[in-house]
């Protein structure tokens, strides 16, 4: 059994890998989160995370009380524009009724000592500026400004 599979120090929280028959509350908790259903999105998520590469990619849930309470997931990116291999985690989210309970901590250092076992050093990830409460949790762990600049255009003008 690895890390991510084992009791968090949390005494009513577990964390430990997806499962398929995690996938609705996922779906439920990100609706609820970003107020966008997205059950394709999660559904392909979860096929590319629990079939392949599965020593490089992380979706890890907190469970407890027969309930989802959160969930993280993240992967090894290498050489994108240069970059050094790195962990990167791209989704997110702590049921609001279970939040203030160390349950995105968890998530948070989980992850990352996934990321440590592969040999990974660098954790990034992207924040809307204005999403204050995801930028101050990722900034909580430690988590600072990095050295890319995200640049985008919009298409439709």
């Amino acid at each position: 059994m690895n890390k991510a599979d084992s009791a968090i120090a949390k005494p009513d929280i577990t964390l430990r890998r997806i499962r398929q028959t995690d996938l609705a509350s996922v779906v439920a908790l990100d609706t609820r989160v970003t107020g966008h259903a997205k059950p394709e999105y999660w559904n392909d998520m979860y096929e590319r995370f629990a079939s392949r590469r599965a020593d490089q990619r992380f979706f890890l849930v907190a469970e407890g009380d027969g309930k989802l309470h959160g969930y993280m997931a993240g992967e090894v990116r290498a050489w994108e524009f240069g970059s050094e291999p790195c962990g990167w985690i791209f989704g997110f989210a702590v049921d609001p009724d279970s939040r203030l309970r160390g349950i995105g901590e968890a998530l948070f250092q989980g992850i990352a000592d996934e990321f440590r076992r592969v040999g990974i050093t660098t954790m990034r990830t992207m924040v809307p500026r204005s999403s204050t409460l995801p930028m101050a949790f990722f900034r909580s762990e430690g988590m600072v400004a990095g050295p890319y600049i995200q640049l985008e255009l919009d298409l439709e003008h």
